[in-house]
């Protein structure tokens, strides 16, 4: 037989679907890399049997080169969408429009000795991740990639060149929240919130965030009242403990929390986001807070939906409780690194009442605590209401106009033409959105879906690998940027990286800004805007490069 067994070095932002050509794709073998960036690159695969064999060729993968023990290797799995993209959104910069598979999964090679199996035609990706250690000097290093078949005979080979620097990324000053929901890994692995396996997966999904870019967590001091049908309620994930005593008074336990707090440090986290002190769409009620009662200590139910959200009974337990949970975050040392929510995606009609909530909450954080919330209506915030508003994309501009110091930004990820994170979405698209906020001065950004496996209101529980749409919520991949790993941890996906590279793109900008000054970056990135982007995964790898060059030389 005449197999053709076929490889191609290709970059992060290609998305190669089963039923590709893989001469679809370009070639890009050629890489720079600061000395403290992961770089991720893949390399595509696909067979083309002379006669269809019975079973798939399987062979394994092997890296030689320096650079060869700085490197892991993962697959790219395809996830099944039948609703890619809303039939009313008109914008042509999708991949795929209708039901099919969509490549988007990082997972472990599943087969002993990183092998793989290779069916006739389907094209696969082989996914890269560089990471340097110390020993590894400036440079230009050559590394080969090979199929090895099961007589240890090269079925193919090629190879990728990385031009290693010595420059560093700075930190990163962009706060990064992407809502984490921590009852859905209880639920997604059936076992106990905050069980000893419940916090070993919890440690997992955040080193996952935090090795992403994301630097700020959801923080369920009381299990937070988002996407939640009127009437009920999530699964209870309060790490603070609450016994109400017979005066009416309240004794808190903030053991859990000082072991979250602990864990989140651990693993780089470095701001947490507390929950939103009254419901959704409105601040009509208070959130779900259990708490222990009686002189049995029975656990129930104190507040929720029944409860008024301006009520005597309600500011008497938030009188006690914030300066409580103040004092927490005081001792060790956060008192800065806290931010606060009245209530998500306030509308106009709720004006008064939101100043009102708002108004009682500043009454026990103080006046110099970061407040925000979504919010898109510039009417709401010239009102005064709000001075740290967090409005979608789509509807920034005015915000922008009023030269908000401290702006943040969000989006839900089918919106008009702007930057998204769907399945369907080119993965520069995704990338992009570093290099706008960069642009645009913003301090923060927020989604709501790092790991939401719910159907809309969070009736169901719900596979993201079976339903990547939320029973239809949203476009698939709008909801969660990660996926259940086998051993109850979490799986990276294409968008993730794409994102954390949009945060090390940020990094870069502040670099290149501190040695080649604001008019270069202005320069390179004037027909950038949030609506208007050079639709080509071209321009980020380039800009990149350049900037990265440019930098290295200064320095040198």
């Amino acid at each position: 037989m005449n197999d053709t067994v076929l490889l191609k070095p290709m970059s992060s932002l290609e998305k190669c679907f089963p039923d590709e050509a893989i001469e679809a794709h370009p070639q890009r073998d050629r890489y720079v890399m600061l000395r403290n960036e992961r770089l991720a690159l893949q390399i595509g695969v696909q067979c083309r049997y002379a006669e269809s064999p019975h079973r798939p060729l399987l062979a394994s993968v092997r890296v030689d080169g320096p650079l060869k023990d700085c490197i892991t290797l993962r697959t790219v799995e395809s996830v099944a969408s039948v609703y890619p993209v809303a039939a009313a959104e008109q914008d042509p910069d999708y991949l795929r429009r209708d039901p099919g598979l969509f490549p988007d999964a990082l997972r472990p090679i599943g087969y002993p000795d990183q092998s793989i199996r290779m069916p006739d035609a389907l094209l696969q990706s082989v996914w890269i991740n560089v990471e340097l250690s110390d020993e590894i000097e400036a440079g230009e290093y050559e590394t080969t990639v090979s199929l090895i078949d099961k007589n240890q005979a090269c079925l193919a080979k090629t190879a990728f060149f990385v031009r290693v620097l010595n420059a560093k990324l700075p930190p990163q000053r962009l706060l990064h929240t992407e809502w984490f929901y921590t009852d859905c890994i209880a639920e997604i692995n059936r076992e106990t919130p905050f069980s000893e396996r419940h916090w070993k997966h919890v440690e997992d999904y955040l080193r996952v965030a935090v090795r992403n870019g994301i630097n700020t967590i959801l923080t369920p001091v009381f299990t937070p009242e988002l996407d939640t049908a009127i009437g009920s309620y999530r699964l209870t994930t309060q790490l603070v403990s609450i016994t109400v005593t017979e005066k009416n008074q309240y004794v808190f336990d903030f053991s859990l929390l000082e072991r979250w707090i602990d864990l989140c440090q651990r693993v780089g986290v470095e701001y947490f986001e507390i929950p939103h002190f009254f419901t959704q769409w409105g601040a009509k009620a208070a959130p779900k807070i259990v708490a222990r009662v009686g002189k049995n200590g029975r656990k129930k139910r104190i507040f929720g939906w029944d409860t008024d959200a301006l009520g005597a009974e309600y500011e008497r337990f938030l009188s006690q409780f914030i300066p409580a949970l103040l004092n927490v975050f005081a001792q060790k040392g956060l008192d800065k690194q806290c931010i606060f929510h009245v209530s998500d995606e306030p509308r106009i009609a709720d004006l008064e009442h939101y100043k009102k909530c708002r108004e009682l909450l500043s009454r026990y954080l103080g006046k110099d605590r970061l407040i925000i919330d979504a919010l898109s209506s510039i009417d709401f915030y010239d009102s005064g209401a709000l001075p740290n508003p967090v409005p979608h994309i789509s509807h920034i501009t005015p915000f922008l106009d009023r030269k908000i110091d401290g702006l943040w930004a969000y989006y839900c990820g089918y919106s008009d033409s702007i930057t998204g994170r769907l399945l369907a979405h080119p993965l520069y698209r995704t990338r992009i959105l570093g290099v706008q906020l960069w642009k645009n001065n913003i301090k923060g950004f927020l989604h709501w879906g790092f790991n939401f496996y719910h159907n809309q209101y969070s009736h169901a529980v719900l596979d993201p690998y079976a339903d990547s749409h939320g029973s239809f919520f949203a476009p698939s991949g709008d909801a969660f940027l990660v996926y259940p790993a086998q051993n109850g941890g979490a799986d990276e996906s294409l968008r993730l990286n794409a994102l954390r590279e949009a945060m090390d793109d940020f990094r870069l900008l502040d670099l290149a800004e501190s040695i080649l000054g604001k008019n270069r970056i202005e320069e390179i990135l004037s027909h950038v805007s949030f609506f208007d982007y050079p639709r080509s995964p071209n321009f980020l790898l380039d800009l990149h490069d350049t900037l990265a060059l440019e930098v290295d030389r200064a320095l040198n």
